[in-house]
């Protein structure tokens, strides 16, 4: 189904901002704003600015005797917003996939929460007053608390409360409010917040991109957008204040930067970044297939990251040789409900399927301090990204954990599987994970359900205690998978959704540099493979860094594949190590990027050509260009 179809669903109000008229006190300037990056692609467009304001619904009183009819109104619309949310979702799984499209299966499971749901017909009750101030009171007030607590995992359900609200409302009064559906073709919207809704209902022939003041990575609306391949920038803070309508803008997806009015040296550089990567794409058939050897014909596996089963085809078009990251958190994200044995058995098995035979690697739920256990707890942690998430929160919730083990291990009689357990910092932690698995087994053999005896068991080494113990844990282990995101974050202490802090989030640190060069190591001194999967490995200077220190498998997002196997084949093994060695000779950030940046280029200069907008870090407060 063309996602224009779903442009009736839209539920917001519409304002177009004035534009400023150009003069000499108004000459436009060129802003540069570093958000989070939630959805990849390089947009150049026309700004259409939502003013999404909630609606103004006053205090209705009703007599006594009208309370009845109000509580049946409420009950009436939320009927038909339940009606309306299945009519979305099965029109959301033709475009985006089930799993993606669950995320309205959560809404309409918010539907039935007796905690949102009662205390609004209590409120018609004990006040006497109409539907549409209850539903407008209650859920404002959710959303308002939700967005003033400091855990992303509350604050990334505002806009799915807000879009419940709004869908309620409707109901109720009658009103639809103006669609987005007469945007002008090259629209890049941009808005304080968006609702999953709003984003499923842009007519993609039209909106390119968005970008947005609030949202996180893991919001439903971040969600959408990653499903549907629309490039989007959330958590500029400041956008909607400084955008004008019709003006020009820039979202560059891949770095989570949004550049206002950008000046003609600025939009040829990111012509030509696009132009080449229109390009790549052009010839991305003719080799995309063949294998990643290097000159002097060393091989590197080149496997891809997902985080939903039908991401797999395009990964796989892309010259993907396997899944090295299944992220399985979003099964829980998308539905307000914990999946079953079965959701997580289906999900498994599609993936072995649309595989045909090729690895797939299942990190076991990541959850925590910062996408779901907060919700769950009576009492919020203070600092939940050091608290009681991933391996961790699987280890206290073993009924839980057991689930997820059973459906991969059922899955992993059907094709290749491994298990890879995300955070392990301890020996106990890893030892107890494992023996959970082999309970599972025990379980699954007395019940005569076949499994893959043999499956291959590894951890992710991403904190620093981790990579200092990677000789004790390589003995435990089948294989290691650095993951860098979370690696960078704790060695340097700097948050990378933090834009005050960003500057500092860098891959090309030495101390980060020596960990994984260490674990690297360790690994092949005990024989066990080792891969990375974070994004820095997506970064073809980082790249040939990495294999000049003994990396032979990288997992990273589907577009930076084909990239990747290009620029291997035009490097040898014997270069990259010259380059490594004379990398960690330097004692800082600085010195390593000038140096691989002069050194990459020299090598491969084809891998390098538009890609000055890369050249510097957009959070360091250069522009990026």
């Amino acid at each position: 189904m063309d996602p224009k179809t779903l442009s009736y669903h839209s539920d917001s109000q519409v304002e177009v901002k004035p534009a400023v008229p150009a003069g000499p006190e108004h000459t436009p300037r060129m802003e540069v704003l570093k958000g989070i990056a939630v959805s990849q692609g390089i947009v150049i467009g026309r700004i259409f600015v939502l003013d999404a304001d909630a609606r103004h619904i006053g205090r209705h009183h009703v007599h006594r005797d009208a309370v009845d009819t109000e509580l049946s109104r409420l009950d009436l619309a939320l009927r038909k917003s339940r009606e309306e949310l299945a009519t979305v979702f099965k029109d959301a799984e033709t475009v985006m996939g089930v799993d993606a499209a669950k995320v309205f299966l959560f809404h309409q499971g918010m539907l039935g929460d007796k905690s949102l749901i009662g205390p609004i017909r209590a409120m018609i009750s004990s006040e006497c007053v109409s539907a549409e101030h209850a539903v407008s009171r209650v859920l404002g007030e959710w959303s308002e608390r939700f967005a003033r607590m400091p855990d992303t995992a509350f604050r990334s359900k505002v806009n799915d409360l807000e879009d419940l609200q709004e869908r309620i409302l409707t109901h109720l009064t009658g009103e639809r409010r103006c669609q987005l559906a007469q945007v002008p073709q090259g629209t890049v919207v941009i808005a304080r917040d968006l609702t999953p809704t709003q984003a499923i209902s842009f007519d993609r022939s039209r909106v390119l991109a968005f970008a947005t003041d609030l949202g996180g990575k893991t919001s439903h609306t971040a969600i959408v957008a990653r499903a549907l391949g629309i490039p989007a920038v959330v958590g500029c803070q400041t956008l909607t204040r400084l955008a004008m309508d019709a003006s020009s803008i820039i979202i560059d997806g891949d770095r989570g930067v949004v550049i206002l009015e950008p000046n003609e040296e600025t939009l040829d550089d990111y012509k030509a970044a696009i132009k080449k990567r229109q390009r790549a794409r052009v010839t991305v058939g003719e080799d995309a297939r063949l294998p990643a050897y290097t000159l002097d014909k060393v091989p590197v596996q080149v496997l891809g990251n997902i985080e939903f089963p039908q991401e797999i085809p395009s990964l796989l078009d892309e010259g993907g040789e396997g899944v090295g990251l299944y992220r399985t958190e979003f099964l829980y994200l998308a539905s307000a409900k914990e999946p079953t044995e079965d959701d997580h058995f289906a999900a498994y098995e599609r993936c072995v399927t649309l595989l045909d035979g090729k690895p797939l690697v299942i990190r076991t739920v990541d959850l925590g301090a910062d996408k779901y256990t907060q919700e769950r707890t009576e009492v919020p942690e203070r600092n939940p990204f050091l608290g009681l998430r991933s391996i961790r929160y699987c280890l206290r919730s073993i009924p839980m954990f057991k689930t997820q083990l059973r459906a991969i291990l059922r899955a992993s009689a059907l094709g290749p599987i491994k298990v890879m357990f995300p955070l392990i910092t301890t020996t106990n932690e890893l030892r107890h994970a494992k023996l959970i698995v082999h309970d599972v087994m025990e379980d699954l053999e007395e019940e005569g359900i076949p499994f893959d005896r043999n499956l291959k068991l590894g951890m992710m080494v991403e904190v620093p205690a981790a990579a200092l113990m990677a000789d004790t844990f390589a003995r435990e282990v089948d294989f290691f998978s650095i993951g860098t995101n979370d690696l960078i974050q704790y060695t340097l202490a700097v948050d990378r959704t933090n834009e005050r802090v960003a500057g500092m989030y860098n891959p090309l640190n030495p101390a980060v540099l020596r960990l994984v060069r260490d674990t690297i190591r360790a690994a092949r001194r005990h024989e066990i493979d080792v891969s990375l999967c974070g994004e820095a490995g997506g970064d073809p200077e980082i790249a040939l860094l990495l294999i000049g220190m003994g990396l032979r498998t990288l997992s990273v997002s589907a577009p930076a594949i084909a990239p990747l196997k290009r620029l291997i084949r035009g490097v040898s093994l014997t270069q990259c190590e010259r380059l490594a060695r004379k990398a960690f000779s330097f004692d800082s950030d600085v010195q390593v990027a000038a140096y691989l940046r002069d050194r990459a280029r020299k090598i491969v200069p084809e891998a390098f050509d538009g890609r000055s907008v890369d050249d510097a870090d957009p959070g360091s407060g250069r522009d990026p260009i």
